[in-house]
């Protein structure tokens, strides 16, 4: 049986965003992801869950510059100071928020430059922040990223993505299986929910190809999610989609989930 996170960088953007805790609870949500909590204290959010019953499942390392063109400092070949400090800041806020998983970002490679350097440095830095913090158990997400929305970015495929994993060769690395960007560049989604089973711990779903609701487009999400329980699948989907309008009352399709788990 599915479960769902809500994504509150993404919906209910209606209101401001420390809002949109009791506003995911209300909706019927018992966990949360967002991008960045880092604009507030780590605190001021772990109250925020506790008081609507929420779990926080994900959130990503810092962008960097992200005005600059910057998605995520850790394959920046010179940067790795840097790549390193958000990295120890992001396991701060996992300890705080109790969150699982961390989500950390590698980051965009310049036209030209060349691309080994920066998945060595990418692998470096993984390695550090995989025993960093393991003693903690707090997983770490990597994932491909389609072309269309991030140009350039590291790894665009989810067998890239497991390549990497591999590489990198640490307990716990997980592959981030987003079915929007798999379908784009991978497709046979259904295969990629088999193969690469066990070596991914969180899903993101929208629609495909305009990043809505799951209820539209060219997958059929219905039918993901039953091959996700046949593979025993027992971590979060989060909801990372952009609402066709507002937000509760695009959650039609959510409906049939909620109800089988009262």
């Amino acid at each position: 049986m599915p479960k769902f996170a809500a994504n509150l960088s993404m919906m209910f953007t209606e209101l401001p965003f420390l809002d949109r805790f009791q506003a995911a609870a209300q909706a019927g949500f018992q966990a949360v992801e967002y991008l960045f909590p880092y604009e507030y204290p780590a605190q001021e959010l772990a109250e925020k869950l506790r008081l609507h019953g929420l779990s926080q499942v994900l959130f990503n390392s810092a962008p960097g510059d992200v005005p600059a063109g910057e998605w995520g400092l850790t394959a920046l070949p010179g940067r790795e100071e840097e790549a390193r400090r958000d990295i120890r800041q992001a396991l701060e806020y996992a300890l705080a928020l109790d969150c699982p998983s961390v989500h950390i970002m590698a980051g965009v490679v310049p036209a030209g430059a060349d691309r080994a350097d920066y998945q060595r440095t990418f692998i470096d830095n993984l390695r550090y922040a995989a025993q960093l913090f393991a003693p903690h158990n707090v997983n770490i997400m990597i994932e491909a990223l389609s072309p269309g929305v991030k140009p350039g970015y590291l790894f665009a495929s989810q067998h890239q993505a497991l390549e990497l994993a591999n590489l990198i060769d640490r307990p716990n690395v997980y592959v981030q299986l987003d079915f929007f960007h798999a379908q784009i560049v991978d497709g046979n989604l259904t295969r990629l929910i088999h193969d690469l089973r066990g070596r991914y711990g969180h899903i993101q779903i929208a629609s495909v190809p305009a990043r809505h609701e799951p209820d539209e487009g060219e997958i059929n999400y219905p039918f993901l999610f039953d091959e996700l329980d046949r593979v025993n699948y027992s971590g979060w989907i989060g909801c990372e989609y952009n609402p066709r309008g507002d937000t509760l009352e695009g959650l039609g399709w959510l409906q049939p989930w909620l109800n089988a788990r009262r």
